[in-house]
C-alpha cells in the first residue's frame, strides 16, 4: 500500500500554480492586480514572446520593506487579509497572497522594490535561498518573470503561438485600465510600443480602449438602487454585432464573467436585438463587499451574490429602461464624465432611471402609459391616433386633400426647435418616410416602425387587460383544417383577452367577428392564422413572458401598414410622433432599425460641400 507522505513545498507551489498561473495573461493579470492594489498612479508593462519570455511590470506603488521580500514570495502571506471579517469584505483585488509564490514556482522570477521613504532599493531573486541585494529604483516596485514554465516543460507545450498570447495579454491590461482610468499604463511587446494611457476621465478612457465608436454607438447608463451602483455604457440595438466579446463588465471594479448578469443581459436585450447579435457592454457594478464573495474561483473572475435575484432583476431593469427610452431621450450623445467607481447616490440619479429598491425588483415594472397627440396619458386603444384611422383609407380619394395635391408641404424652419426625429417631408416609394429635424435628414422605415408602435401598445393593453376590440361588420370567413377548429374552441377564452371573437361557421371554416381595435387596419385572415398557428403550436394557459410577446410581436407585424401604401404628411408626422412617445421606438419588433439619420455633416460630404 502506498506512504501517505507531505508533499514538498516547492510541488505544492507548481499545484497551486496550475489554478492560477494558466498562460502569461494570468501572470500578468496577477502583478498587475498588486500593482494597483500598492496605490500605484503610473505602470509600464514590457512583454517578450506573447510574455513567455519576459513580463516585466514597473510601477510607483507603496513598495515592500526588505525584510518583506521574501515573505511576498512565499504562499499564503499577504497584506491585504487577516481575519475572516476582512476576507468577506474584501476591498482590494489580489488577497490569496498566492500569485508570487506561484510564478516563482514555474519561472524565473525577480522582485526590486523601494519603499516609500527608503533610502535605497533591494533585489531579491525567486531562488529560494536567496538574499535581498542592494538595487537602483527611484521609487515603486519592479516585477519582472522570466522564461514560464521552463522547469515543466508539459505545461508550456499546452501554450498558443506567440501572437495569441500576446493578444490574452492585451486584453488582461485593457480590462485592469479600464477599471481604473486615473493611473497611467503603458505596454511595450518585443521593444514596440503599443499603447500609453494618460490618467482621464472614466469616458475617455472607455473611448480609449474600445473606441470612440463604441461611445458614439452606445446608450449611458447611470443607476442607483440601496447597495447597488450601475455605470457605464450598452450598446445601441442597431449597432450590436456577432462578436461574442463585446462583453466588460466589472464588480467592485473586479472583471468578472458572472452567469446572473449575463443572464441579465440577455434578457434586457431579448427584444431589440437582430438575429444572432450579441450585447457589448462597458458596465460596472458596485455592491457592499459583504453582500458579494469573491473568493469563488482561484482566478478570481467569478463571484457570487448574497441575493443573486436582486442583483439580476437591478441590472435587468436599468439596461432594460436604458433600452426603451423614447427617441427623444436617446437622441443626445453623452460621454460618462465621472469615475466608474463613483456612481451616482439614490437621490442624484436621474428621475426616469431611479430604480426600485431591490426588494420590490422580484416583478416586471409597471406597464407604461403612452402619450397621445392630444398630449394626454391615455389607454392603449385610444392612443392609436389618427394614423390607425387614416390608413384604413389609404390609397381613396380624399374629399378634404385631392390626389392631385403634392405630397410634401413647407416644414419649420432648420433654425427653429423641432422634434427629434423632425417634420416629415415626403414619402420614398411607398416605404421610407423623409424628414428633417435640426441637425439633417431622417429616413424612417414606416412598416417597421409602425410595427413597433403597435406592439409596444398591444403589450401595454394585454398587461392592463385593456385590449380593446373592433366588431367586424361582415365576418371574415377563410378555410380551415379540423386541428384550427379544435384550437379555437379550446382556447377561445384566451382568444376573447387577446381581443379576438373567432368561431367554426362549418367543418372546415373560420369566421373572425371581432379583432383587437390596434389592428383593425390589418387583415383578419392573416392575423387569425397566425395567432392560431401559435395556439397549436405553444398553447397559451402557461404562455411565458416571452413566448407572449412572440405571439403580440407577431400580431402587431400583421397589423402594421404594409410597404407602398402611400401616406399624406399628417399621417406621416403623426408616425413620427408615435415614435418619440414609445419605447424601444429604435428597433423593430424583430431587431432591425426603424430609422437614421443623415446630419448636414454627412451630407456635405457627401456632395463634397467646402472642398
Amino acid at each position: 500500500m502506498p506512504t501517505i507522505a507531505r508533499l514538498p513545498d516547492l510541488l505544492i507551489s507548481q499545484i497551486a500554480a496550475g489554478e492560477v498561473v494558466e498562460r502569461p495573461a494570468s501572470v500578468l493579470k496577477e502583478l498587475l492586480e498588486n500593482s494597483l492594489d500598492a496605490g500605484s498612479k503610473a505602470i509600464q508593462v514590457h512583454l517578450e514572446e506573447g510574455g513567455v519570455k519576459l513580463i516585466r511590470i514597473t510601477d510607483d506603488g507603496c513598495g515592500i520593506a526588505k525584510d518583506e521580500l521574501a515573505l511576498a514570495l512565499t504562499r499564503h502571506a499577504t497584506s491585504k487579509i487577516t481575519t475572516l471579517d476582512d476576507l468577506e469584505r474584501v476591498g482590494t483585488l489580489g488577497f490569496r497572497g498566492e500569485a508570487l509564490a506561484s510564478v516563482a514556482s514555474v519561472a524565473r522570477l525577480t522582485l526590486t522594490s523601494r519603499e516609500r521613504g527608503a533610502s535605497h532599493a533591494w533585489k531579491l531573486r525567486g531562488e529560494s535561498d536567496a538574499e535581498p541585494e542592494p538595487a537602483a529604483l527611484m521609487a515603486g516596485t519592479v516585477v519582472e518573470m522570466r522564461d514560464l514554465y521552463f522547469n515543466t516543460p508539459a505545461r508550456r507545450k499546452f501554450l498558443k503561438s506567440e501572437s495569441t498570447e500576446f493578444a490574452h495579454c492585451a486584453d488582461a491590461v485593457r480590462r485592469l485600465a479600464l477599471t481604473r482610468p486615473d493611473v497611467a499604463i503603458s505596454l511595450t511587446h518585443n521593444g514596440r510600443n503599443l499603447f500609453q494611457l494618460a490618467p482621464a476621465d472614466a469616458g475617455r478612457r472607455i473611448a480609449d480602449i474600445l473606441g470612440d465608436e463604441f461611445i458614439g454607438a452606445a446608450r449611458l447608463i447611470e443607476a442607483a438602487s440601496g447597495p447597488l451602483t450601475l455605470s457605464g455604457f450598452a450598446i445601441d440595438p442597431t449597432r450590436a454585432t456577432d462578436a461574442r466579446d463585446g462583453q466588460y463588465v466589472f464588480v467592485n471594479g473586479r472583471f468578472v464573467r458572472d452567469k446572473i448578469i449575463g443572464h441579465a443581459l440577455r434578457e434586457a436585450y431579448r427584444d431589440v436585438l437582430h438575429g444572432s447579435r450579441q450585447p457589448a457592454v462597458c458596465l460596472f457594478l458596485n455592491i457592499d463587499p459583504a453582500l458579494v464573495d469573491v473568493n469563488v474561483h482561484p482566478a478570481k473572475t467569478e463571484v457570487r451574490f448574497r441575493d443573486s435575484r436582486a442583483v439580476h432583476q437591478f441590472v435587468f431593469h436599468v439596461v432594460q429602461r436604458t433600452l426603451a427610452a423614447p427617441v427623444q431621450a436617446a437622441a443626445a450623445p453623452s460621454l460618462l464624465a465621472a469615475h466608474p467607481g463613483d456612481a451616482p447616490t439614490p437621490e442624484a440619479a436621474p428621475a426616469s432611471n431611479r430604480i426600485p429598491a431591490a426588494a420590490d425588483m422580484t416583478s416586471p415594472p409597471p406597464p407604461l402609459r403612452y402619450q397621445g397627440s392630444l398630449g394626454v396619458a391615455e389607454p392603449a386603444a385610444a392612443a392609436y391616433l389618427a394614423f390607425a384611422r387614416a390608413a384604413q383609407t389609404i390609397g381613396q380619394p380624399s374629399a378634404a386633400r385631392p390626389e392631385s395635391a403634392p405630397q410634401f408641404q413647407p416644414v419649420e424652419s432648420a433654425q427653429t426647435e423641432a422634434p427629434p426625429l423632425g417634420y416629415a417631408l415626403a414619402q420614398l416609394h411607398g416605404i421610407y418616410i423623409l424628414a428633417q429635424n435640426t441637425r439633417g435628414l431622417i429616413l424612417v422605415d414606416m412598416h417597421a416602425a409602425h410595427e413597433r408602435i403597435l406592439y409596444e401598445k398591444l403589450k401595454a393593453a394585454f398587461d392592463n387587460r385593456q385590449i380593446a376590440t373592433q366588431n367586424l361588420l361582415i365576418p371574415t370567413v377563410f378555410s380551415a383544417d379540423p386541428l384550427d377548429i379544435a384550437a379555437v374552441e379550446e382556447h377561445a377564452e384566451a382568444l376573447h383577452e387577446l381581443g379576438f371573437a373567432i368561431a367554426p361557421l362549418g367543418p372546415n371554416q373560420l369566421g373572425v367577428r371581432s379583432v383587437p381595435a390596434l389592428l383593425q387596419s390589418g387583415d383578419p385572415a392573416a392575423l387569425a392564422r397566425s395567432l392560431i398557428g401559435e395556439l397549436r403550436e405553444h398553447g397559451i394557459t402557461q404562455l411565458a413572458t416571452a413566448r407572449r410577446n412572440e405571439l403580440l410581436a407577431t400580431m402587431a407585424c400583421h397589423g402594421a401598414v404594409r410597404a407602398r401604401r402611400q401616406l399624406s404628411v399628417p399621417e406621416m408626422n403623426a408616425l413620427l410622433r408615435q415614435m418619440e412617445d414609445t419605447e424601444r421606438a429604435g428597433q423593430c419588433n424583430h431587431g432591425r432599425p426603424t430609422w437614421t439619420e443623415l446630419t448636414l455633416d454627412q451630407l456635405d460630404k457627401l456632395f463634397l460641400r467646402g472642398q
